[in-house]
């Protein structure tokens, strides 16, 4: 049966200080954040939902909720919808004053192609993929939702659509609590993507 995985990124965290958070604990929405969450809940509405699966972070749970008001599901938590490991996580990376600007952080970005950084690029399609599958199968052949995180989505998707993962970070197309929906044909095999923005209006502005 023909089917859809959406794959939403969260929304907005609570971050004055511009810390990379990665997979630390205790990031919570902000109230824009939340904002975003509700406009995703009633976004969720348009679809006949079967499953729904959720990165174990604080934000992601937080998305997530009005989703599960919505519809009445419970959350299935999946580790493998967490957000990329990043040996920059709990550092600043403000524009001009962040842990990019020293000189002893330049040994770690020596193959983007990997990176070198952080997780490779490969182990998240390898476990981003089996969670989407895995999501698809609980659905039913209704329509699943997972909430994950940007960097693992864009990788997905780069991989589905046979882009090149090395890329800008400022050129992802994965705005906070945008929808990256991944379509299945009557095989259960990928049939293409789609991606839209249901919280557009809410977006802070770009400086």
């Amino acid at each position: 049966m023909s089917s859809t995985v959406h794959v939403i990124r969260h929304g907005e965290v609570e971050n004055p200080q511009k810390i990379l958070y990665g997979r630390q604990l205790g990031w919570k929405l902000s109230s824009r954040g939340q904002e975003m969450a509700e406009v995703i809940g009633e976004w969720s509405k348009t679809i006949n939902l079967g499953a729904l699966h959720v990165s174990p972070l604080q934000r992601a749970q937080e998305t997530a909720a009005p989703i599960v008001k919505a519809h009445n599901i419970s959350i299935t938590t999946d580790e493998r919808l967490i957000e990329a490991a990043n040996i920059f996580e709990g550092k600043s990376f403000e524009l001009g004053s962040g842990v990019l600007k020293h000189p002893s952080s330049w040994r770690h970005l020596y193959n983007p192609w990997k990176p070198s950084w952080g997780e490779p690029y490969i182990e998240i399609i390898n476990r981003m993929l089996p969670a989407v599958f895995a999501a698809k199968e609980a659905a039913n052949g209704k329509d699943a939702i997972c909430v994950s995180h940007q960097l693992p989505i864009w990788i997905l998707r780069s991989a589905i659509e046979n882009r090149h993962l090395i890329h800008d970070p400022r050129k992802r197309e994965c705005t906070l609590a945008s929808v990256t929906s991944i379509h299945f044909d009557d095989d259960g095999i990928i049939s293409g993507t789609s991606y839209s923005e249901p919280a557009r209006h809410l977006l802070p502005a770009k400086k």
